[in-house]
Protein backbone atom coordinates (compact mmCIF):
# COMPACT_ATOMS: atom_id res chain seq x y z
CA UNK A 1 0.00 0.00 0.00
CA UNK A 2 1.35 3.57 -0.47
CA UNK A 3 0.74 6.45 1.77
CA UNK A 4 0.86 10.01 0.43
CA UNK A 5 1.75 12.22 3.08
CA UNK A 6 1.75 16.34 2.84
CA UNK A 7 4.01 18.24 4.79
CA UNK A 8 3.24 21.89 4.34
CA UNK A 9 6.20 22.96 6.43
CA UNK A 10 8.74 22.78 8.96
CA UNK A 11 6.73 24.49 11.36
CA UNK A 12 3.34 26.33 11.88
CA UNK A 13 3.62 29.79 12.32
CA UNK A 14 6.97 29.17 9.99
CA UNK A 15 5.21 30.19 6.55
CA UNK A 16 4.44 28.14 3.54
CA UNK A 17 4.09 29.03 -0.44
CA UNK A 18 -0.23 28.79 -0.51
CA UNK A 19 0.16 27.59 -4.38
CA UNK A 20 2.49 25.12 -3.43
CA UNK A 21 -0.21 24.11 -0.49
CA UNK A 22 -2.92 24.44 -3.35
CA UNK A 23 -0.97 22.10 -5.59
CA UNK A 24 -0.43 19.12 -2.86
CA UNK A 25 -4.22 19.40 -2.17
CA UNK A 26 -4.68 18.56 -5.41
CA UNK A 27 -2.51 15.63 -5.22
CA UNK A 28 -4.85 14.05 -2.94
CA UNK A 29 -2.43 13.18 0.01
CA UNK A 30 -3.87 10.53 2.79
CA UNK A 31 -3.00 12.83 5.63
CA UNK A 32 -1.25 16.53 6.33
CA UNK A 33 1.09 16.41 9.13
CA UNK A 34 3.31 19.52 10.57
CA UNK A 35 5.43 20.11 13.97
CA UNK A 36 5.05 22.65 15.95
CA UNK A 37 7.75 23.68 17.41
CA UNK A 38 11.07 22.43 18.84
CA UNK A 39 14.24 23.01 21.71
CA UNK A 40 15.84 25.29 18.88
CA UNK A 41 14.98 28.41 20.41
CA UNK A 42 16.61 27.33 24.11
CA UNK A 43 14.32 26.34 27.08
CA UNK A 44 12.65 29.52 27.99
CA UNK A 45 9.32 27.61 25.94
CA UNK A 46 9.17 24.43 27.62
CA UNK A 47 9.88 26.53 31.12
CA UNK A 48 7.75 29.23 30.45
CA UNK A 49 4.94 26.62 28.82
CA UNK A 50 4.53 29.40 26.04
CA UNK A 51 4.70 29.59 22.13
CA UNK A 52 7.70 31.40 20.50
CA UNK A 53 5.05 31.51 17.39
CA UNK A 54 2.85 34.94 16.65
CA UNK A 55 -0.93 33.79 17.96
CA UNK A 56 -1.93 35.69 14.55
CA UNK A 57 0.43 33.72 12.63
CA UNK A 58 -0.39 30.80 13.47
CA UNK A 59 -3.97 30.69 13.28
CA UNK A 60 -3.73 32.03 10.12
CA UNK A 61 -1.57 29.62 8.72
CA UNK A 62 -3.64 26.90 10.80
CA UNK A 63 -6.34 28.22 8.98
CA UNK A 64 -5.66 27.19 5.65
CA UNK A 65 -4.22 23.60 7.04
CA UNK A 66 -8.25 23.36 8.07
CA UNK A 67 -9.47 24.51 4.55
CA UNK A 68 -7.11 21.91 3.28
CA UNK A 69 -7.90 18.78 5.64
CA UNK A 70 -11.49 19.68 4.87
CA UNK A 71 -11.25 19.28 1.02
CA UNK A 72 -9.35 16.39 1.29
CA UNK A 73 -11.78 14.96 4.42
CA UNK A 74 -8.25 13.38 5.64
CA UNK A 75 -6.48 13.62 9.15
CA UNK A 76 -4.59 16.85 9.81
CA UNK A 77 -1.82 16.16 12.49
CA UNK A 78 0.84 18.65 14.07
CA UNK A 79 3.26 17.27 16.61
CA UNK A 80 4.74 19.44 19.39
CA UNK A 81 1.99 22.13 19.42
CA UNK A 82 2.91 25.39 20.61
CA UNK A 83 6.90 25.05 20.13
CA UNK A 84 7.32 23.01 23.19
CA UNK A 85 4.57 20.63 23.54
CA UNK A 86 3.12 21.10 27.06
CA UNK A 87 -0.25 20.46 27.98
CA UNK A 88 -0.68 24.09 28.31
CA UNK A 89 0.68 24.85 24.44
CA UNK A 90 -1.98 21.63 23.29
CA UNK A 91 -4.79 23.53 24.86
CA UNK A 92 -3.50 26.74 23.72
CA UNK A 93 -3.75 24.90 20.21
CA UNK A 94 -6.66 23.47 20.56
CA UNK A 95 -8.83 26.63 21.64
CA UNK A 96 -6.69 28.47 18.25
CA UNK A 97 -9.23 25.30 16.76
CA UNK A 98 -12.46 25.92 18.19
CA UNK A 99 -11.89 29.16 17.01
CA UNK A 100 -11.36 28.46 13.58
CA UNK A 101 -14.33 25.85 13.50
CA UNK A 102 -16.67 28.37 14.20
CA UNK A 103 -15.61 30.77 11.68
CA UNK A 104 -15.32 28.02 8.83
CA UNK A 105 -18.63 26.15 10.03
CA UNK A 106 -16.34 23.24 10.64
CA UNK A 107 -17.73 20.27 12.94
CA UNK A 108 -14.81 18.14 13.95
CA UNK A 109 -13.40 15.43 15.80
CA UNK A 110 -10.59 16.61 17.83
CA UNK A 111 -7.96 14.28 19.45
CA UNK A 112 -5.35 15.98 21.87
CA UNK A 113 -2.07 13.98 22.96
CA UNK A 114 -0.54 15.09 26.35
CA UNK A 115 2.77 14.85 27.03
CA UNK A 116 3.72 16.80 30.37
CA UNK A 117 4.77 14.33 32.99
CA UNK A 118 4.42 14.57 36.73
CA UNK A 119 7.85 14.44 38.58
CA UNK A 120 6.54 11.76 41.02
CA UNK A 121 6.23 9.39 37.72
CA UNK A 122 9.75 10.30 36.50
CA UNK A 123 10.96 10.09 40.31
CA UNK A 124 9.29 7.07 40.85
CA UNK A 125 10.73 5.22 37.31
CA UNK A 126 14.22 6.66 38.31
CA UNK A 127 14.19 4.82 41.81
CA UNK A 128 13.48 1.61 39.39
CA UNK A 129 16.48 2.19 37.28
CA UNK A 130 14.17 3.11 34.34
CA UNK A 131 15.56 6.34 33.96
CA UNK A 132 18.94 6.96 32.35
CA UNK A 133 20.96 10.28 31.42
CA UNK A 134 21.78 11.18 27.76
CA UNK A 135 24.97 12.78 26.38
CA UNK A 136 25.92 15.61 27.93
CA UNK A 137 22.91 15.37 30.76
CA UNK A 138 22.79 17.08 34.11
CA UNK A 139 22.38 15.48 37.58
CA UNK A 140 19.41 14.14 37.86
CA UNK A 141 17.02 16.80 40.00
CA UNK A 142 13.21 17.28 40.00
CA UNK A 143 13.29 20.26 41.77
CA UNK A 144 12.18 23.76 41.07
CA UNK A 145 11.17 21.90 37.26
CA UNK A 146 8.35 24.18 35.88
CA UNK A 147 7.65 21.65 33.38
CA UNK A 148 8.71 18.25 31.93
CA UNK A 149 7.70 16.40 28.92
CA UNK A 150 8.19 12.85 27.21
CA UNK A 151 8.33 12.74 23.49
CA UNK A 152 5.86 10.88 22.12
CA UNK A 153 6.52 8.09 19.17
CA UNK A 154 4.27 6.83 16.68
CA UNK A 155 1.95 4.77 18.90
CA UNK A 156 0.54 7.80 20.21
CA UNK A 157 -0.25 9.58 16.97
CA UNK A 158 -1.50 6.00 16.11
CA UNK A 159 -3.83 5.44 18.77
CA UNK A 160 -5.34 9.29 17.76
CA UNK A 161 -6.14 8.46 14.85
CA UNK A 162 -8.00 5.30 15.57
CA UNK A 163 -9.98 7.20 17.35
CA UNK A 164 -11.59 9.00 14.85
CA UNK A 165 -9.69 12.26 14.88
CA UNK A 166 -9.99 14.81 12.24
CA UNK A 167 -7.24 16.54 13.75
CA UNK A 168 -4.80 15.46 16.11
CA UNK A 169 -2.73 18.19 18.37
CA UNK A 170 -0.29 16.43 19.71
CA UNK A 171 2.23 17.63 22.66
CA UNK A 172 5.91 17.35 22.82
CA UNK A 173 6.83 14.39 20.20
CA UNK A 174 9.79 13.33 17.95
CA UNK A 175 10.39 15.57 15.18
CA UNK A 176 9.73 12.49 12.87
CA UNK A 177 6.52 10.79 15.25
CA UNK A 178 3.71 12.37 13.29
CA UNK A 179 4.65 11.26 9.92
CA UNK A 180 5.31 7.93 10.31
CA UNK A 181 2.53 7.24 11.76
CA UNK A 182 0.17 6.90 9.30
CA UNK A 183 2.25 4.59 6.97
CA UNK A 184 3.44 2.16 9.54
CA UNK A 185 -0.16 1.80 11.04
CA UNK A 186 -0.90 0.51 7.18
CA UNK A 187 1.87 -1.62 6.98
CA UNK A 188 4.11 0.26 4.97
CA UNK A 189 7.86 -0.78 5.26
CA UNK A 190 9.52 0.50 8.75
CA UNK A 191 13.40 1.51 7.04
CA UNK A 192 11.67 3.67 4.70
CA UNK A 193 8.85 5.16 7.04
CA UNK A 194 10.97 6.47 9.57
CA UNK A 195 13.65 7.56 7.12
CA UNK A 196 11.13 9.26 4.93
CA UNK A 197 9.67 11.44 8.40
CA UNK A 198 13.19 12.46 9.21
CA UNK A 199 13.67 13.88 5.42
CA UNK A 200 10.15 15.34 5.80
CA UNK A 201 10.19 16.34 9.21
CA UNK A 202 11.58 20.38 8.38
CA UNK A 203 9.39 20.85 5.19
CA UNK A 204 11.35 21.81 1.80
CA UNK A 205 14.56 21.89 4.13
CA UNK A 206 15.39 18.35 2.10
CA UNK A 207 15.58 20.57 -1.49
CA UNK A 208 17.12 23.76 -3.09
CA UNK A 209 14.42 25.81 -1.98
CA UNK A 210 14.13 25.37 1.62
CA UNK A 211 11.95 28.51 2.37
CA UNK A 212 8.77 27.06 0.26
CA UNK A 213 7.69 24.97 3.45
CA UNK A 214 5.61 22.17 1.22
CA UNK A 215 6.82 18.84 0.25
CA UNK A 216 5.09 15.22 -0.32
CA UNK A 217 6.04 11.96 0.43
CA UNK A 218 5.27 9.12 -0.62
CA UNK A 219 5.86 5.56 1.20
CA UNK A 220 5.29 1.73 0.23
CA UNK A 221 6.62 -1.21 1.39
CA UNK A 222 10.16 -0.91 -0.51
CA UNK A 223 11.15 2.84 0.10
CA UNK A 224 9.90 6.30 -0.10
CA UNK A 225 9.39 8.77 -3.02
CA UNK A 226 9.72 12.57 -1.75
CA UNK A 227 9.28 15.59 -3.74
CA UNK A 228 8.43 19.52 -3.22
CA UNK A 229 6.07 20.97 -4.60
CA UNK A 230 6.74 24.80 -4.79
CA UNK A 231 7.68 26.12 -8.53
CA UNK A 232 11.70 26.23 -8.85
CA UNK A 233 12.28 23.75 -6.00
CA UNK A 234 13.70 20.30 -6.44
CA UNK A 235 14.83 17.40 -4.67
CA UNK A 236 18.38 15.80 -5.80
CA UNK A 237 20.25 12.91 -4.07
CA UNK A 238 22.32 15.09 -2.47
CA UNK A 239 19.61 17.86 -0.83
CA UNK A 240 17.98 14.67 0.19
CA UNK A 241 20.64 12.52 2.39
CA UNK A 242 22.15 15.24 3.54
CA UNK A 243 18.91 16.13 5.90
CA UNK A 244 20.04 12.52 7.63
CA UNK A 245 23.05 15.09 8.92
CA UNK A 246 20.44 18.09 10.34
CA UNK A 247 19.77 18.27 14.20
CA UNK A 248 21.95 14.52 13.94
CA UNK A 249 25.02 13.73 15.31
CA UNK A 250 25.21 10.45 13.45
CA UNK A 251 24.13 10.80 9.73
CA UNK A 252 23.43 7.05 9.43
CA UNK A 253 21.63 6.38 12.81
CA UNK A 254 18.33 8.06 14.14
CA UNK A 255 17.14 7.09 17.62
CA UNK A 256 13.34 7.04 18.02
CA UNK A 257 11.50 5.38 20.81
CA UNK A 258 11.51 1.75 20.46
CA UNK A 259 14.32 1.52 18.35
CA UNK A 260 16.61 2.81 15.47
CA UNK A 261 16.60 4.08 11.95
CA UNK A 262 19.65 2.54 10.21
CA UNK A 263 20.42 4.27 6.62
CA UNK A 264 23.64 3.19 6.03
CA UNK A 265 22.25 0.80 3.14
CA UNK A 266 20.47 3.36 1.48
CA UNK A 267 20.35 4.30 -1.93
CA UNK A 268 19.14 7.77 -3.18
CA UNK A 269 18.07 8.21 -6.97
CA UNK A 270 16.86 10.85 -8.66
CA UNK A 271 13.62 9.92 -10.42
CA UNK A 272 13.27 12.96 -12.93
CA UNK A 273 15.02 17.00 -11.75
CA UNK A 274 11.97 17.14 -8.76
CA UNK A 275 11.87 13.19 -7.05
CA UNK A 276 14.03 11.39 -5.41
CA UNK A 277 13.53 7.86 -4.83
CA UNK A 278 14.93 6.25 -1.52
CA UNK A 279 15.37 2.54 -0.90
CA UNK A 280 17.24 0.18 1.71
CA UNK A 281 17.02 1.85 4.89
CA UNK A 282 16.38 -0.28 7.74
CA UNK A 283 14.31 0.07 11.26
CA UNK A 284 16.24 -1.84 14.42
CA UNK A 285 13.86 -2.78 17.58
CA UNK A 286 15.36 -2.34 20.80
CA UNK A 287 13.80 -1.54 24.21
CA UNK A 288 11.07 1.50 24.19
CA UNK A 289 12.26 4.33 25.59
CA UNK A 290 10.66 8.16 25.51
CA UNK A 291 13.13 11.04 25.88
CA UNK A 292 12.40 13.45 28.82
CA UNK A 293 12.78 17.39 28.71
CA UNK A 294 12.79 19.81 31.64
CA UNK A 295 13.38 23.11 32.38
CA UNK A 296 13.30 25.31 35.59
CA UNK A 297 14.02 28.81 36.48
CA UNK A 298 17.82 29.39 36.73
CA UNK A 299 17.33 33.29 37.79
CA UNK A 300 15.96 36.40 36.44
CA UNK A 301 17.89 38.94 34.18
CA UNK A 302 18.08 42.66 33.26
CA UNK A 303 20.38 43.99 30.06
CA UNK A 304 21.84 46.80 29.24
CA UNK A 305 22.94 47.80 25.77
CA UNK A 306 25.67 50.69 24.79
CA UNK A 307 27.47 51.76 21.68
CA UNK A 308 30.78 52.19 21.08
CA UNK A 309 31.85 55.07 18.51
CA UNK A 310 34.95 56.39 19.48
CA UNK A 311 37.51 54.78 17.21
CA UNK A 312 39.96 54.25 20.74
CA UNK A 313 38.03 52.21 22.64
CA UNK A 314 36.14 50.60 19.26
CA UNK A 315 40.24 49.56 19.26
CA UNK A 316 40.37 48.63 23.07
CA UNK A 317 36.52 47.53 23.53
CA UNK A 318 37.74 44.15 25.13
CA UNK A 319 40.38 45.92 27.53
CA UNK A 320 37.11 48.48 28.76
CA UNK A 321 35.33 45.51 29.37
CA UNK A 322 37.73 44.07 31.53
CA UNK A 323 38.02 47.34 33.44
CA UNK A 324 34.93 48.34 33.49
CA UNK A 325 33.39 44.83 34.72
CA UNK A 326 36.25 44.34 37.99
CA UNK A 327 34.95 48.03 38.62
CA UNK A 328 30.98 47.43 39.11
CA UNK A 329 32.13 44.02 40.96
CA UNK A 330 33.96 46.22 43.34
CA UNK A 331 30.75 48.96 43.11
CA UNK A 332 28.30 46.01 43.39
CA UNK A 333 29.85 44.35 47.00
CA UNK A 334 30.29 48.24 48.31
CA UNK A 335 26.83 49.47 47.40
CA UNK A 336 24.58 46.28 47.48
CA UNK A 337 26.35 44.05 49.78
CA UNK A 338 26.53 40.85 47.18
CA UNK A 339 29.62 39.08 46.49
CA UNK A 340 29.84 38.00 42.81
CA UNK A 341 27.87 34.21 43.91
CA UNK A 342 24.97 35.84 44.29
CA UNK A 343 25.13 37.47 40.59
CA UNK A 344 26.25 37.06 37.04
CA UNK A 345 27.78 39.68 35.11
CA UNK A 346 28.92 39.58 31.56
CA UNK A 347 29.27 42.25 28.70
CA UNK A 348 29.18 40.87 25.47
CA UNK A 349 30.64 42.69 22.51
CA UNK A 350 28.48 42.80 19.05
CA UNK A 351 30.62 43.19 16.36
CA UNK A 352 33.81 41.46 17.50
CA UNK A 353 33.26 38.04 19.17
CA UNK A 354 29.37 38.21 20.71
CA UNK A 355 28.50 34.74 19.76
CA UNK A 356 31.34 32.70 20.29
CA UNK A 357 33.08 34.17 22.60
CA UNK A 358 37.39 33.13 23.42
CA UNK A 359 36.63 30.74 20.52
CA UNK A 360 36.39 33.65 17.78
CA UNK A 361 39.46 33.33 15.04
CA UNK A 362 38.35 35.99 12.90
CA UNK A 363 39.52 39.66 13.35
CA UNK A 364 38.34 42.65 11.72
CA UNK A 365 38.14 46.58 12.19
CA UNK A 366 34.59 47.87 12.85
CA UNK A 367 33.35 50.76 12.86
CA UNK A 368 31.19 50.71 15.96
CA UNK A 369 30.71 48.32 18.71
CA UNK A 370 28.03 47.26 20.85
CA UNK A 371 28.33 46.63 24.23
CA UNK A 372 25.58 43.99 25.58
CA UNK A 373 25.80 43.75 29.58
CA UNK A 374 23.79 40.87 30.76
CA UNK A 375 22.46 40.70 34.35
CA UNK A 376 21.20 37.28 36.26
CA UNK A 377 20.45 37.07 39.50
CA UNK A 378 18.24 35.21 42.22
CA UNK A 379 15.40 38.01 41.63
CA UNK A 380 14.10 40.29 39.34
CA UNK A 381 13.98 43.08 41.45
CA UNK A 382 17.70 42.41 42.41
CA UNK A 383 18.63 42.12 39.11
CA UNK A 384 16.64 45.19 37.96
CA UNK A 385 18.84 46.83 40.81
CA UNK A 386 22.39 46.13 39.77
CA UNK A 387 21.11 47.31 35.92
CA UNK A 388 20.57 50.76 37.75
CA UNK A 389 23.78 50.40 39.75
CA UNK A 390 25.72 50.16 36.63
CA UNK A 391 24.01 52.43 34.20
CA UNK A 392 26.00 55.40 34.53
CA UNK A 393 29.29 53.49 34.60
CA UNK A 394 27.75 51.56 30.61
CA UNK A 395 27.60 55.22 29.34
CA UNK A 396 30.19 57.32 30.99
CA UNK A 397 33.52 55.10 32.45
CA UNK A 398 37.15 55.63 31.21
CA UNK A 399 39.46 53.49 29.72
CA UNK A 400 42.49 54.86 32.08
CA UNK A 401 42.63 56.86 34.55
CA UNK A 402 44.04 60.11 33.07
CA UNK A 403 41.71 60.50 30.52
CA UNK A 404 38.85 62.52 30.11
CA UNK A 405 35.21 60.90 30.65
CA UNK A 406 33.75 59.35 27.55
CA UNK A 407 30.06 59.69 26.27
CA UNK A 408 28.75 56.09 24.20
CA UNK A 409 25.28 55.54 23.25
CA UNK A 410 22.28 54.18 24.86
CA UNK A 411 19.84 53.27 21.97
CA UNK A 412 17.00 53.01 24.11
CA UNK A 413 15.72 55.12 27.16
CA UNK A 414 15.28 53.52 29.32
CA UNK A 415 19.12 51.39 28.34
CA UNK A 416 17.74 48.44 30.60
CA UNK A 417 15.14 45.82 30.11
CA UNK A 418 13.71 43.83 32.33
CA UNK A 419 14.01 40.57 30.79
CA UNK A 420 11.88 38.30 33.45
CA UNK A 421 12.78 34.69 34.46
CA UNK A 422 15.87 32.87 32.83
CA UNK A 423 15.33 29.30 32.24
CA UNK A 424 17.43 26.53 32.06
CA UNK A 425 17.07 22.72 30.68
CA UNK A 426 17.29 20.42 33.78
CA UNK A 427 16.88 17.17 31.82
CA UNK A 428 18.44 14.73 29.59
CA UNK A 429 17.01 11.78 30.04
CA UNK A 430 15.23 8.45 28.59
CA UNK A 431 12.70 6.64 30.00
CA UNK A 432 11.86 3.24 29.62
CA UNK A 433 8.21 2.34 29.47
CA UNK A 434 6.69 -1.19 29.54
CA UNK A 435 3.22 0.24 27.86
CA UNK A 436 3.89 3.29 25.18
CA UNK A 437 0.97 4.62 26.50
CA UNK A 438 1.22 4.78 30.01
CA UNK A 439 2.88 8.31 29.91
CA UNK A 440 0.70 9.76 27.97
CA UNK A 441 -2.96 11.19 28.07
CA UNK A 442 -5.20 11.39 24.93
CA UNK A 443 -8.66 13.52 25.29
CA UNK A 444 -11.53 13.37 22.55
CA UNK A 445 -13.54 16.04 22.26
CA UNK A 446 -16.55 17.35 19.00
CA UNK A 447 -15.72 20.60 18.22
CA UNK A 448 -18.92 22.09 16.40
CA UNK A 449 -19.99 25.67 15.33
Amino acid sequence: MTTRVLVPSGVLGLGFDREALARGVAMAPDIICIDGGSTDSGPFSLGAGQSKYSRAATKSEWRSLMQARAELGVPLVIGTAGTCGTDATVDWMFDITAELATELGQSLTVVRVYSDQPADRVATAHAAGQVTPLTPAPDFALDGLTNIVALAGVEQIQTALALGADIVIAGRTTDTATIAALPLARGDAAGPAWHGAKIAECGALCSTNPTSGVIMVDFDDTGFTVQPLAEGAFCTPHSVSAHMLYENSDPFCLHEPGGYLDVTGARYTALDARRVRVEGSKWVPAPYTVKLEGARIAGYQTTILAVLRNAHYVENAQAWVDRLTGFLHAEIATRMGLSQVDYDLQFRLMGVDATLGALENRQGSPVEVGVLGIVTARGQAQASEIGKLINPFVLHYPLTDDEELPTFAFPFSPATTDRGALYEFALNHVMALDDPMSAFRLTKTKVTP
